[in-house]
């Protein structure tokens, strides 16, 4: 081997070196430990043998960081990044620096986990507060949501929503007026076919012809027209229905609130405020309804409440984990948001205040009015009267303006009907006007944009109707209205983000949510222009380096997850989930057996399985598991049998649930095949399979893949997700198809899961590179080290608590679960007390009473070193002497250092702390790796039971900080 290849050879797996954490030397001393020769013989310990992979994952060689960045920034450059006037719900938008190096590059933000743990969470808690309180005062409606998916799910949760709450309980139609974005009536007739709800498309006023549930309204429409509808929302409040509209954020700036128009539910895209287009995505749907309907409100919410001091704390309420209480009850099987996106959107608000945006809006409809001003005067024949941004026009030479516009590296909306729109936007400058007079009247119009601006001055623009101008007061709360200049902006981002904890202060060992590296090379990608500022449907052929990276993407997903085709469109791993069912039931309709809707689940599976077998409008039986936690076979055979001719297929996950490789699960698979049925492979596990197993080797059909977990993608807080789904072959030609995109598949033409026809794009490059870095090799060894971890940790922990669940050779998979409900029953020490004690020692706690109450389940990840492990071991064995000395009664039961953590700064400085029966140093210093790199709670122990009984979930007044 030539010193040169050497070289090269080194290069390519220095990055395997950098994202698994230890060494080969602790490598080995775990190994050692845990009774293992190596990560092979290891591998062969826990791993079944009749589903072990023997042989290489056909991805390619690790390659070295630079090359693997030159790599995918000459796929960029293949992206023609023309000027976007397409609108329909995505917009040319100014990220402000500050948020952009801030927020969106910042793994302070990005890699931080939901706020289950809401002591160490309190900035981003107070952001999405931020976030709401912005959709309220916009929408003017009393309770908004932390954020959804996007537009057109959200507007398919705003139709469940209605369904739950309307009185017209004999209704089962669903009107959407027919100027409704053509993705968001796409993605709600998905999800009425699953309901076996009726949806009606028609003009706004023939709503009222129907006897309706619910009906749903843009505003402003698909061509820009604005409408006054105060007067038919009334008649079909009147008429029992529920009115929902889907708003433009930016021209609610300008815009009587939807609210005061007599909306019930008011949803939308916050991505115009200050999140790029990515291509489609992801990005914030804020969602707001009124208080009488909260109960049935979709997603979650921010709520206000008091800690164990008495002081404002907040936290996650009413749907903290709603799909694992409620299951197929539940309103709806969304178990994540877009966080991330709506902290963007929400320090948007913040750093431009009300004035700034009404500044912003005002221009934008100023050019707008130019631009119209200007057609007018030239003949061209407007569709619309009255516009915010939007116009929608007739030209005689249609061709040759389309042709024009591609010459000026512009695209304009065509229209079915013929016709052509153009959508300003933030971006858009008196140049862009000149240019796009030039593009629709041809050379030689005369026409002066400043000329057209004084003329509008002088006589003032009537082009919103004055009864749909707003006149209340938006974002009065001293926090839209006090950090303005960049200085101020900065500290207030860094004050909020030095409250919460993320990974780059400790290891967060979460089970099935997997917290591992976010490689800062891996995420430089996302802000390059080429892949953030391309409209999802821009023509294909100025998406070619987006093509060549999906396609790459999907090639190396089928490899690893032995399927035969990839769907990228689900926006998270519930929505893979709903993908992936209805696929199912297309496939079984296919073969005239849509009668098959019955979907098995075990005991042990996620809440949001069953929640998602009901939204594809299948009936859910149970299936049992044993002591063990595995799937029980003899119950399993039993209900197969008894479901036989209704057998649509049952979701597992793999490894179980229980965190260990189930020895039947071929055996599962094989049973529902032999009934008729589907194997749905939940992919929240994969982590434990990568390059040692496959979904489709193990006789799987359908699996969603958590790319925010097992591909790399960060959590950011609660969202963005990504769960693209695999199929076998014979399910390919049922997965989700796009209404205005279609590249030429089978399944073009199948309903829609989301807006955009690859979800979100914009972060899928993360996933490509997580794979293109490690290779082969790589994502082998992140599998074995994964489990190497774990094992190291459940052995270290045995020796001090009950291990509840183990495999095959006392081994478990990539994550365990320790038992604290003996331990409760003998000091009164809860799994709750030990959570936030863990707070005290700079970690956040592993999950909690999931899927056993009263236990905790750790994932270490491949990406914690053996010292970081070491460090989280120490702190549990620690807090087990603690609980030690409540049980021998040294410490009381209700005043010790468990039950009253997290302790705060306040805490320490109370002259009361002497009263209690262990000193300040054993309280926040319990350790001396503590002291060395102090994370402090900012607020104590929150009171749920306080924040239930006073649902409040909008800014807190300044007063209650003083």
């Amino acid at each position: 081997m030539t010193k040169q290849t050497l070289t090269q050879l080194e290069q390519h797996e220095l990055f395997i070196r950098r994202h698994i954490g230890s060494d080969a030397l602790q490598q080995q001393e775990m190994l050692n430990y845990v009774g293992a020769e190596s990560l092979e013989d290891l591998t062969a310990q826990i791993v079944p043998e009749s589903i072990r992979l023997n042989r290489d994952l056909a991805v390619g060689e690790a390659c070295g960081e630079a090359e693997g960045l030159a790599y995918i920034k000459g796929l960029a450059k293949q992206n023609k990044v023309f000027k976007s006037y397409i609108g329909m719900g995505y917009y040319g938008t100014e990220v402000p620096n500050v948020i952009l190096r801030n927020v969106l590059e910042n793994p302070g933000w990005y890699t931080a986990y939901t706020p289950y743990q809401p002591e160490i969470a309190q900035g981003r808690l107070e952001a999405v507060l931020n976030f709401q309180q912005m959709s309220m005062d916009l929408s003017g409606l009393d309770l908004a949501s932390a954020s959804l998916l996007d537009e057109a799910t959200a507007a398919a949760e705003a139709m469940a929503l209605a369904k739950r709450v309307s009185k017209a309980k004999k209704a089962n139609i669903f009107f959407v007026a027919d100027d409704v974005f053509p993705q968001t009536l796409d993605v709600v007739k998905t999800r009425a076919e699953c309901f076996g709800f009726e949806v009606v498309v028609g003009p706004a006023e023939e709503a009222l012809n129907h006897e309706l549930f619910g009906a749903l309204f843009q505003y402003s429409g698909k061509t820009g027209e604005l409408n006054d509808q105060r007067e038919l929302f009334a008649k079909l409040r009147e008429q029992k229905a529920i009115v929902a509209v889907a708003a433009d954020i930016m021209s609610l700036v300008l815009l009587k609130s939807p609210g005061s128009l007599g909306a019930d539910v008011v949803f939308g895209s916050a991505q115009r405020f200050g999140v790029p287009m990515g291509y489609g995505g992801p990005h914030a749907a804020f969602f707001v309804t009124r208080d009488e309907h909260k109960r049935s409100m979709p997603g979650r919410i921010i709520g206000v409440s008091k800690d164990s001091r008495g002081n404002t704390a907040l936290r996650m309420a009413m749907q903290t984990r709603e799909q694992h209480i409620r299951r197929e009850k539940a309103n709806s099987n969304i178990c994540t948001a877009q966080i991330l996106l709506a902290n963007m959107a929400s320090f948007y608000a913040v750093y431009h205040g009300p004035q700034g945006l009404k500044t912003i809006a005002e221009r934008i409809h100023r050019l707008t009015d130019i631009l119209a001003a200007g057609l007018k005067t030239k003949g061209v024949e407007l569709v619309n009267a009255s516009w915010f941004d939007t116009l929608t026009f007739k030209v005689a030479d249609k061709d040759a303006v389309l042709a024009r516009a591609i010459a000026a590296e512009s695209n304009l909306r065509i229209d079915v009907e013929g016709t052509l729109g153009v959508s300003l936007d933030e971006t858009t400058t008196a140049d862009d006007l000149a240019a796009l007079f030039d593009i629709i009247l041809g050379a030689g119009h005369g026409l002066d944009v400043a000329a057209l601006d004084a003329e509008i001055l002088a006589k003032g623009s009537e082009s919103i109707p004055a009864a749909l101008l707003r006149d209340e007061a938006i974002l009065t709360h001293p926090t839209f209205n006090s950090f303005h200049s960049e200085t101020e902006m900065l500290r207030y981002i860094k004050r909020l983000e030095n409250k919460d904890l993320a990974l780059n202060h400790s290891m967060i060992s979460l089970g099935s949510c997997t917290m591992k590296l976010n490689a800062t090379a891996e995420m430089l990608p996302i802000s390059w222009p080429e892949f953030a500022n391309l409209h999802p449907f821009c023509p294909l052929d100025q998406a070619k380096g987006y093509e060549k990276l999906l396609n790459e993407l999907s090639d190396y997903l089928v490899e690893i997850t032995g399927y035969d085709a990839m769907c990228l469109q689900p926006n998270s791993g519930a929505s893979g989930e709903y993908a992936g069912l209805l696929a199912i039931k297309k496939y079984h309709e296919s073969r005239g057996e849509g009668h098959r809707n019955v979907c098995l689940i075990p005991q042990s599976a996620h809440g949001t399985n069953p929640a998602s077998a009901q939204m594809a409008g299948m009936k859910i039986v149970v299936v049992a598991c044993d002591k063990r936690g595995n799937v029980d076979m003899e119950d399993l055979r039993a209900k197969a049998a008894e479901v036989a001719d209704n057998l649509s297929c049952i979701m597992i996950t793999y490894p179980s649930t229980h965190g260990v490789y189930e020895e039947t699960v071929s055996e599962i698979c094989e049973v529902i095949h032999q009934h008729g049925g589907q194997v749905y492979l939940d992919g929240a596990n994969m982590n434990a399979q990568v390059g040692v197993t496959t979904p489709g080797f193990i006789g799987a059909d359908v699996s969603h893949l958590n790319l925010h977990k097992t591909f790399a993608i960060p959590h950011g807080g609660g969202g963005p997700g990504m769960g693209p789904i695999g199929v076998k072959a014979h399910l390919a030609p049922f997965v989700a198809g796009h209404t205005l995109v279609k590249p030429g598949r089978e399944s073009d033409n199948n309903g829609a899961v989301s807006a955009a026809p690859y979800g979100s794009a914009s972060i899928l490059p993360i996933s490509w590179m997580y794979i293109k870095l490690l290779g082969a090799k790589g994502l082998r060894e992140s599998t074995q080290n994964a489990m190497l971890n774990a094992n190291y940790v459940m052995k270290k922990l045995s020796e001090h608590y009950p291990v509840l669940y183990r495999g095959r050779n006392d081994r478990v998979a990539h994550e365990c679960i320790i038992d604290l409900r003996p331990l409760k029953e003998a000091s009164g020490v809860t799994e709750m007390d030990v959570a936030k004690r863990l707070n005290d020692y700079g970690f956040h706690a592993p999950t909690m009473s999931f899927p056993v109450a009263g236990t905790l389940m750790i994932e270490p990840t491949e990406s914690e070193s053996k010292a970081e492990l070491d460090r989280f071991i120490e702190a549990m064995v620690a807090i087990r002497g603690e609980i030690a000395r409540v049980e021998a009664g040294e410490w009381p039961a209700d005043n010790n250092p468990l039950h009253n953590a997290p302790h705060t700064l306040a805490d320490i400085m109370d002259p009361a702390f002497d009263s209690r029966p262990y000193d300040r140093e054993l309280a926040v210093f319990p350790n001396a790796t503590v002291k060395a790199n102090k994370f402090w709670p900012t607020v104590n122990r929150i009171d749920d039971v306080y924040g239930d009984r006073n649902l409040f979930c909008a800014c807190v007044p300044m007063s209650e900080y003083e």
